[in-house]
């Protein structure tokens, strides 16, 4: 049996530049720090080498400090054989990186710059595919299918990109054939690219990131444990968790006997995981203005207790009747503005983003009224 762990998509030394504070240091450090757990991972499972199917950095100009501490990291753990693949975001386009690496790399780290094959161990071996541009414009596996190897031996492919096309005119130039591991005899393809964990085939998988960077795939971060017990049987697969932070959609549907205060409460995680969870709440249904405002309240309430928090009120529509206006202001100044909210609010003539700021701001100025009455 040869065991190995399956990972893609570190991208160390992103930015997230869209977060405030220090959210976005806390971020990168997280992805740093995958590393180590995945070392972990490889010592608990007797896994004797990490295979990272590209994209360890998320440029192809990282910072000196994230390049030196992530290879210093891995030569800490000598026992483990690092392998890693130029993806699109650190191709080898980028070769002043490569060229550092290949003079600062510890002796355990491999770096998968040729398509030829690497030896792991005896009888078994590694057909890389790197990526040697941001968009190399064909099947870098192709060379697999007529790649050398010795008769018997364990052959794991390694490669960075898509199986099919997202794009309009529908190019399939460098698209990764489905099937090429059957084409090459492969034991095992290992992938990387998509950031959630997918399988393609009985032998071909995407690893997913072990550190999430975004909502859209709402997964845990994960690796594979890959154990392979000869050549041409099928592979054994087991996801090891390695996230630090958890990126979670929340949809939170209202209907006008809800209350949305209580389905958001059912919702969120326990109090211990918020600070490491980025939650995202997709409001949508009907509520009267009360239970509205009571939801808006409780979300500004729970914010600080989250990483991060956003409560998306796009598509909770506002129900209303005489009396919600009248607990406002039955006349004057703020009656006249409330309207005005309403008015917009209720416009279908504007974008829902319009009229989800004209319904916070009725909302608001609810709590406001009912704070000053009380």
């Amino acid at each position: 049996m040869f065991r190995f762990i399956h990972s893609s998509d570190l991208h160390l030394g992103k930015r997230f530049g869209g977060f405030s504070g220090d959210l976005p240091g806390r971020l990168r450090e997280a992805r740093h720090g995958v590393l180590g757990r995945l070392a972990d991972h490889a010592r608990e499972q007797e896994a004797s080498a990490i295979i990272l199917a590209g994209d360890t950095f998320d440029t192809e100009t990282p910072a000196s400090d994230v390049r030196r501490q992530a290879l210093t990291e891995m030569g800490q753990h000598p026992s483990i054989r690092w392998v890693l693949l130029p993806g699109n975001h650190d191709s080898l386009q980028a070769a002043e990186l490569w060229s550092c690496m290949a003079t600062e790399a510890p002796p355990n780290v491999t770096l998968a710059q040729e398509a030829e094959p690497i030896a792991l161990a005896r009888d078994v071996f590694v057909l890389p595919a790197p990526c040697t541009t941001r968009r190399p414009g064909r099947d870098a596996t192709e060379w697999m299918d007529a790649a050398p190897t010795p008769e018997g031996a364990l052959r794991i492919g390694l490669a960075h990109g898509a199986v099919q096309t997202f794009a309009e005119e529908g190019s399939t130039e460098d698209v990764i054939a489905p099937d090429r591991a059957r084409r090459a005899g492969l034991d095992y393809l290992a992938l990387g690219d998509w950031h959630g964990a997918v399988q393609i085939n009985e032998r071909t998988f995407y690893s997913g990131t072990p550190e999430p960077d975004r909502f859209k795939h709402d997964r845990p971060g994960e690796a594979l444990l890959v154990s392979l017990n000869g050549a041409r049987a099928l592979p054994q697969l087991t996801p090891l968790a390695t996230g630090a932070f958890q990126w979670c959609t929340l949809d939170l549907q209202v209907l006008s006997q809800d209350d949305p205060v209580d389905i958001l409460r059912s919702l969120i995680p326990e109090p211990n995981q918020r600070r490491q969870t980025l939650a995202r709440v997709l409001a949508s249904g009907h509520c009267r203005l009360a239970r509205h405002a009571a939801l808006v309240a409780h979300a500004e309430d729970l914010s600080p207790d989250f990483a991060w928090f956003e409560l998306d009120m796009d598509g909770l529509a506002l129900e209303h009747e005489v009396d919600d206006m009248d607990d406002i202001e039955r006349s004057g100044a703020l009656r006249v503005a409330a309207d005005s909210l309403l008015r917009e609010a209720d416009d279908t003539s504007l974008s829902s983003a319009k009229r989800a700021v004209a319904g916070a701001a009725l909302a608001r100025l609810y709590r406001h009224a009912r704070e000053m009455t009380s």
